[in-house]
């Protein structure tokens, strides 16, 4: 699943070619993706111009002059900037024509993705108005997750990842830090301390960012807005290594489902 750092690297790679472009046309050829794709939109959205693109959490937000259109790249999609008359395979659900002969193009072979239309205030929308901080933001540090985390008896990895606490710390950036942090995964959020915490929120802040300046992980099907993929995946201490040798200490790494989720952590280093 693209995480923050690959939809960051998606806003960054589309965003010179679509803001301040007029959207001509909206060519629709899958309404059904995780909800169908709005009615309003393809009637509205031609005619005017997108002024930003911006981030909030996984979301992509396309401000336009009447509203926002919403993405989400969900499990494995993928926005690309092609010439016009390029023709769509398969899994290309939707364009946005631009003035520029350019177009925004939307590919998800599984199509859990979503495209909506928001014409009132964009934190007001369902999906933004309850998620937590940006964690490469001032507002997130390991004072705020101390004090976040006081009731909090879930395992630590599981209360980094929930979306309302801080958004965009996804299963791959929960486990590598951790690891750098030597937390274990499983310990109670609110048995850890503030001092631990501190180091915790500089790891997320230093993986994310790391993350980002590679352009994000190579996982399934995820490929930045130019069609490469990311290069992080080289850098993992621990995200799909289980069973092998931790990059530290050589002890084999442990692997479990934790959440629901593919949980791999050292013994030795994280405690």
């Amino acid at each position: 699943m693209p995480e923050l750092p690959e939809v960051e690297t998606t806003k960054r790679g589309i965003a010179p070619h679509v803001q301040q472009q007029v959207v001509t046309k909206v060519v629709v050829r899958q309404p059904s993706l995780r909800w169908p794709i709005p009615k309003e939109l393809v009637r509205d959205l031609p005619g005017n111009t997108i002024r930003s693109v911006k981030r909030r959490g996984k979301y992509l937000l396309l401000d336009c002059s009447i509203a926002t259109a919403l993405i989400h790249l969900g499990m494995s999609g993928s926005l690309r900037i092609v010439d016009s008359g390029t023709a769509a395979s398969k899994h290309d659900h939707f364009d946005f024509e631009l003035g520029s002969k350019k177009l925004l193009r939307y590919t998800d072979p599984r199509r859990f993705g979503c495209l909506l239309w928001h014409s009132g205030a964009i934190e007001e929308h369902k999906l933004i108005q309850h998620l937590g901080p940006e964690p490469l933001t001032d507002d997130f540090d390991g004072d705020y997750l101390y004090q976040q985390s006081r009731a909090r008896s879930a395992p630590v990895k599981t209360f980094i990842m929930d979306s309302q606490v801080v958004v965009g710390v996804g299963n791959i950036y929960a486990n590598e830090a951790l690891f750098l942090a030597g937390i274990h995964p499983k310990r109670a959020a609110r048995r850890i301390s503030k001092q631990r915490y501190i180091a915790l929120a500089d790891c997320i802040k230093d993986v994310l960012g790391n993350a980002i300046k590679v352009g994000g992980t190579t996982l399934r099907d995820f490929t930045n807005s130019s069609g490469e993929p990311g290069y992080f995946k080289q850098s993992l201490f621990v995200y799909g290594r289980g069973e092998m040798n931790c990059k530290r200490c050589k002890t084999v790494l442990k692997e479990i489902r934790l959440g629901q989720r593919s949980t791999v952590y050292c013994s030795e280093c994280q405690k």
